[in-house]
């Protein structure tokens, strides 16, 4: 039986990618700069790459903030101050998040049968705010944001911190849900627990990565849930 569930945030309880696009219009529009849709997924393609190099630890995080709008400018040929918009999208970020359908209501249904944990890639400010200003913060048991942690998931270190201040840990006994197969599956498997993969869309597992368990829609944990008893 499941004890412990630690839940991913950006794509999984909330669309990440909505917020994203919100955030980034915003952002530029403070600087007089109207991006198109075209330009703003670009932007996303480019910010999801930096992120997966400093998840295989080939950048440092702090260089994932800027070198996704430098790179940006070299194509679009924009021109602003690169740490000033980094600090108003940020701010935008944790603004205008987006929960997905039920989240909400599948995390509070359980609180109380499960202890559940947030485990989150991302920025200590915009991370923050969201979980907050959602009400999320108010039913899960705690949060593990990888820029307080020191470390980002799918790093083993970054769990075994989780754990340690979480306490009174079974793995076997322990699940994460999550929509990325590069940092909450590996992840998941590096810290030796089940995995749960959300995949919405679908898509097919071409990696090394083990799964578990599958669901398209985050009501489906109930069925995971159960099945583990």
């Amino acid at each position: 039986m499941i004890d412990l569930i630690l839940w991913d945030i950006d794509g999984t309880l909330m669309d990440f990618k909505a917020s994203e696009k919100k955030a980034i219009k915003a952002a530029f529009a403070d600087f007089g700069i109207d991006i198109t849709e075209e330009q703003t997924s670009l932007y996303s393609e480019i910010n999801d790459k930096c992120w997966k190099m400093y998840e295989r630890g080939e950048i440092e995080r702090k260089d994932v903030f800027t070198r996704r709008f430098y790179e940006l400018f070299k194509i679009t040929n924009f021109s602003c101050d690169v740490e000033k918009l980094n600090e108003i999208y940020l701010t935008y970020l944790g603004e205008k998040y987006v929960l997905q359908d039920n989240s909400l209501q599948v995390v509070t249904s359980l609180k109380g049968k499960y202890r559940q944990y947030i485990v989150t890639n991302g920025h200590v400010k915009p991370q923050t705010m969201k979980i907050t200003d959602s009400g999320l913060g108010d039913v899960v048991d705690g949060v593990f944001i990888s820029d307080a942690v020191g470390c980002p998931k799918p790093e083993k270190g970054y769990f075994d911190y989780c754990f340690l201040k979480i306490g009174n840990v079974d793995l076997k006994k322990t699940m994460i849900i999550g929509d990325s197969l590069s940092s909450d599956m590996r992840g998941g498997n590096n810290a030796g627990i089940i995995c749960c993969w959300y995949n919405p869309d679908g898509t097919e597992n071409k990696t090394d990565v083990k799964i578990d368990y599958e669901i398209k829609s985050l009501s489906e944990v109930y069925d995971v849930l159960e099945k583990i008893k």
